[in-house]
């Protein structure tokens, strides 16, 4: 166990460009195609189906409290009907199969098959043997599954354990700011860092009038001002946010240590890097609209 002190936000620093690489699969063809083999087509269902798999056949009040953000009612269109379509174990498959081309053509064979990718999963596997599964259902689902033999895929499964991981840590403290689901969503578009209000009413099932109510709410509690942008507040309670995701997140990175974890960000920056150029997101993806 590496006990060795973190520069202030290193783990941070290191999710984020190791979740680029794991989200490049959720905007691929290549799912699309995969999912829709085995009998999911609708591409609201291929979201849920895809990521909620590991959970097993769960219905939509699992699907949604895991999730956070997207409307129930949208998530109720999908779930549990999705599994009649395809169980989780072919969806899992069907994923495994979508992640691999998808990885293949933004990156290169030559890339998949080098040494920095066999490195670059050794050292996130090593961080992920520190994740926690208590209260972190997305990640513990996930942590249940088999790890790839293949380099490639080993490097996008620890990627996704340690996204997961984040990601229910982060739950937490919206839940402990007082944030619902569609206030998280405008506070982290507000940000500049978060999806554009047209990929939220897209992919989460929010409409404009719920938009502009959560506004509202957020508005009478002093964290957005008359024209939707963060107040100082507010700005401060997206930072405390943050900083408490870091505190609930820390045991990978440490575990990995200050060398280990600087190494895994340069080679998944690198890799990340090579995806963007790739065209892996859509380019109105991230803003505020």
């Amino acid at each position: 166990m590496t006990t060795a002190a973190l520069e202030p936000r290193a783990g941070r620093r290191c999710h984020n460009v190791l979740n680029s690489l794991h989200s490049t699969h959720y905007f691929s063809p290549d799912l699309g195609r995969e999912l829709g083999a085995v009998g999911v087509t609708d591409p609201r269902a291929v979201n849920f189906a895809v990521r909620a798999a590991a959970l097993g056949p769960v219905g939509a009040g699992a699907v949604a409290a895991a999730f956070y953000n997207y409307k129930y009612e949208l998530v109720a269109r999908h779930v549990p009907a999705v599994w009649e379509s395809a169980a989780p174990g072919r969806v899992l498959a069907a994923r495994a199969r979508a992640v691999n081309a998808t990885l293949r053509r933004l990156l290169g064979e030559e890339a998949v098959a080098s040494a920095e990718m066999a490195e670059a999963a050794r050292l996130a596997l090593r961080a992920a043997e520190a994740c926690s599964r208590e209260a972190r259902p997305l990640y513990a689902a996930h942590a249940d599954l088999p790890v790839p033999e293949e380099p490639h895929l080993a490097y996008w499964h620890a990627a996704t354990l340690l996204r997961e991981h984040r990601g229910d840590g982060h739950l937490a403290a919206l839940m402990s700011a007082g944030l619902d689901g569609l206030e998280a969503l405008v506070t982290h578009t507000a940000t500049g860092k978060g999806m554009t209000p047209k990929w939220v009413f897209g992919t989460r099932g929010w409409t404009q009038e719920e938009w502009d109510a959560a506004r509202d709410r957020l508005r009478e509690r002093g964290l957005l001002d008359g024209a939707g942008e963060l107040t100082e507040r507010g700005a401060a309670l997206r930072q405390e946010i943050e900083n408490e995701t870091d505190r609930l997140d820390r045991a990978p990175y440490e575990h990995l240590g200050p060398q280990g974890v600087a190494r895994l960000t340069e080679l998944g920056g690198a890799f990340a890097r090579a995806a963007l150029m790739a065209g892996a997101f859509p380019a109105d993806l991230i803003g505020k609209g």
